[in-house]
């Protein structure tokens, strides 16, 4: 079964991100705090990584950049949440997140998404 981390600061999201995801089949594992992204990374060894940009006083997209900067995560797709950022602007960045969804997001959307980029991983 692939394995999915979400991390968002609204854990209402997360429910419904979790609930969707899991019906698909998919393992979901949940954070709400992006500080300890590496450590559940290290943890659970995720397929993907679902990441909201405004994550309290944390940037998602700062975040995505360290995935894709590490040696040990860089292959891990991460696609980028968010309400209130563009999606040009999250494509411009060094670490370019390998898509993105705005919020809200359309489930059909989000699912293919998620299966487009763990096929391609």
């Amino acid at each position: 079964m692939q394995r999915i981390l979400a991390v968002d600061d609204d854990k209402d999201i997360l429910e419904v991100l979790q609930f969707i995801l899991e019906d698909s089949g998919y393992e979901v594992e949940t954070l709400v705090d992006g500080k300890f992204l590496f450590e559940r990374i290290k943890e659970n060894h995720p397929d993907l990584i679902l990441l909201d940009i405004m994550l309290g006083d944390l940037d998602g997209r700062d975040l995505c950049r360290s995935v894709k900067a590490r040696k040990e995560t860089h292959d891990i797709p991460v696609i980028l949440l968010s309400a209130s950022h563009a999606i040009t602007d999250s494509f411009k960045q060094n670490g370019n997140p390998d898509d993105f969804i705005s919020k809200p997001f359309d489930i059909d959307v989000l699912l293919h998404s998620v299966e487009r980029q763990l096929a391609a991983a």
